[in-house]
């Protein structure tokens, strides 16, 4: 029995690692968030066992978090890059299949039909806007920046300041409230399905995405010309990575122990 279980604590102890490692990996990933691998204990008893005899069969792996903790803010003087000082999601939705996926990565750019979208091409979602900038509709939809406005003057520059607000700039001089970004927020983020590119789905887990403006409620400010960091501390997961090796070299050394132990036995009866 003791292999067994100490055969688990290795399986737990790799798994940590491979958590770590990828955590490590994607240090500078922007928008990533850092995982943790979270154990339980095993114990084989019936009705009748004597609680107090009880010594465990080893641990299984009771599941890998998600840690969405803000990440550090770095600025870039890009006028399209967006970060979250808050809580909430950027909503993207993939122009070929439609599913819509939420991201922390707010780096966005145009496309030459004035379509807004993220580096790998998904569109990036807000709210429709009146002539003062005021949002018409609960329900965000794909962003488009007129390339020529109505007098035919090009376009010359886009902004979006802290309350999401996209405003088209013209070579007339003139201005114009395109959208306003869309946030979504999620009764239980942890429940959220990540796909990879830092990005994750919705879940039942993690309920249906409520959307709102930025800067009211939990929904956090938009900080244009900055993206926001990987919240992986370096020196933690080195000091989590050093643990889990240890974890697993004690485990394997308990089942040398078992081994040993075994084969004095089985000499004993010869």
């Amino acid at each position: 029995m003791a292999f067994f279980t100490s055969l688990s604590g290795m399986r737990n102890a790799e798994t940590n690692l491979r958590v770590i490692a990828h955590n490590i990996a994607n240090a500078e990933t922007t928008g990533f968030k850092r995982s943790s691998a979270q154990f339980a204990d095993l114990v084989a008893s019936g009705t009748s066992t004597d609680p107090r005899r009880t010594a465990g069969i080893g641990s299984t792996v009771a599941a890998i978090t998600q840690d969405f903790a803000l990440g550090p803010i770095e600025q870039t003087g890009r006028s399209l890059d967006l970060s979250i000082n808050g809580g909430g999601f950027f909503a993207v939705t993939d122009p070929v299949s439609g599913e819509t996926s939420f991201t922390r990565n707010g780096r966005m750019e145009i496309t030459v039909t004035g379509a807004l979208q993220d580096s790998l091409g998904a569109a990036l979602q807000a709210f429709p806007v009146d002539a003062a900038g005021n949002p018409t509709a609960a329900v965000p939809a794909n962003v488009t920046i007129p390339l020529v406005n109505g007098g035919g003057a090009e376009l010359s520059n886009v902004t979006i300041n802290n309350r999401g607000l996209i405003v088209a700039a013209f070579s007339d001089g003139t201005t114009e409230p395109i959208g306003m970004v869309a946030l979504a927020n999620f009764a239980a983020p942890n429940g959220l399905r990540a796909i990879g590119q830092t990005r994750w789905q919705a879940t039942g887990e993690s309920g249906a995405p409520a959307f709102g403006n930025p800067g009211i409620g939990n929904y956090g400010q938009l900080l244009s010309g900055a993206l926001e960091r990987s919240n992986v501390d370096l020196a933690g997961e080195m000091v989590a990575l050093l643990t889990a090796q240890r974890n697993f070299q004690a485990n394997a050394r308990a089942i040398d122990t078992a081994t040993q132990i075994t084969q004095t036995v089985l000499n004993l009866r010869q």
